[in-house]
């Protein structure tokens, strides 16, 4: 053999062991997955609107993976803290993060030195739910109404009224800056660490009102002890609430907000571990016992998977960068 064959050889000796690789880790390796539990991170903390998603959703893809699927909350800056750690993380399909309006379509707008990109460094799978958020203040509080909100604003200019919400960046303080804007008014906002600390400070009677997400603020709105409702920021009302009337209705005329969530995989994910993803995430979406339970919390179930929710969280970027940048609104 002469040394030119044998260097043809050699390459075609290397050609067909790639391709072998390249079938044995293509769809044929995805054949085994998922080999042990998978984890959705919750970059918010427990007990909120993110949390009751992302437990739901992990059920929801249990019986499509034939697998556990447990949840881990990563709250902070906004959920940026819990992305980047999905965006870190092995892309074998075993670490999932649930994005949100915020992290994925609101934060790039806030945070000048993201660690992370939501339309390149991830590939998304499911649309998981969309609910309203709410107004709501404390069960002592003289405001009842939208306008008795407006009309205390303006009355009153130099003692701002304050708004909690989840966190600087959430849709709901960007639901909060939107009512501002649409009202003519301006209150304080006063950012916490997740609903479980903005709704005892707003029964308590520290702040003057809650903008939440619908699902995380339901039962103690449904109690009435501690919080009464004013209005969800939906075009319609919700039937967990069928009581409380929308904003538009009460006076701001096509206001309209809509919060959601959804389900994502570190970019690099093999394709066929994505469509198993996809696949799993849209039976448990499926499912009419979730449609129930989402219901009772305020929240319908999504109904975007792959490329239509990337083309969906582009509109939504547009939509809420311009906010941000009329606001001036910037995290601290």
């Amino acid at each position: 053999m002469t040394q030119q064959q044998h260097a043809r050889a050699l390459r075609a000796a290397f050609a067909f062991t790639i391709a072998a690789l390249a079938v044995a880790t293509g769809p044929a390796a995805a054949a085994g997955y998922p080999e042990h539990p998978v984890t959705v991170v919750v970059p918010y903390p427990p007990g909120g609107g993110a949390d009751l998603f992302g437990r739901a959703i992990a059920r929801a893809l249990e019986p499509g993976l034939k697998q556990t699927v447990l949840v881990e909350n990563r709250p902070g800056a906004g959920g940026n803290i819990g992305m980047a750690y999905v965006a870190r993380a092995k892309a074998d399909g075993y670490t999932l993060g649930l994005g949100t309006i915020g992290t994925q379509s609101i934060n790039p707008f806030l945070y000048a030195n993201m660690t992370f990109d939501p339309a390149r460094d991830f590939v998304p799978i499911a649309l998981v739910s969309t609910t309203p958020n709410v107004i709501a203040v404390s069960a002592r509080s003289p405001y009842r109404t939208v306008a008795d909100i407006i009309q205390a604003a303006r009355q009153n200019p130099e003692r701002k009224l304050t708004y909690a919400s989840p966190g600087v960046g959430s849709s709901v303080h960007l639901t909060g800056a939107y009512f501002e804007a649409m009202a003519g008014i301006s209150m304080l906002h006063v950012p916490f660490k997740g609903t479980s600390a903005s709704l005892p400070a707003v029964a308590g009677g520290q702040v003057d009102l809650l903008f939440d997400n619908l699902p995380g603020a339901l039962a103690q709105i449904q109690d009435g002890g501690l919080v009464r409702g004013v209005a969800v920021t939906s075009a319609a009302r919700d039937p967990s609430a069928p009581a409380l009337p929308t904003v538009a209705e009460s006076g701001l005329p096509g206001f309209d907000v809509t919060a959601w969530f959804a389900l994502y995989a570190p970019r690099g994910t093999p394709e066929p571990v994505v469509r198993q993803l996809i696949e799993a995430a849209r039976e448990g979406l499926r499912s009419p016992d979730l449609a129930v339970r989402f219901a009772a919390q305020g929240a319908k179930p999504g109904a975007l998977f792959g490329p239509e929710l990337a083309a969906f969280e582009q509109d939504e970027r547009r939509k809420w960068g311009g906010l941000v940048k009329d606001k001036g609104i910037t995290a601290q």
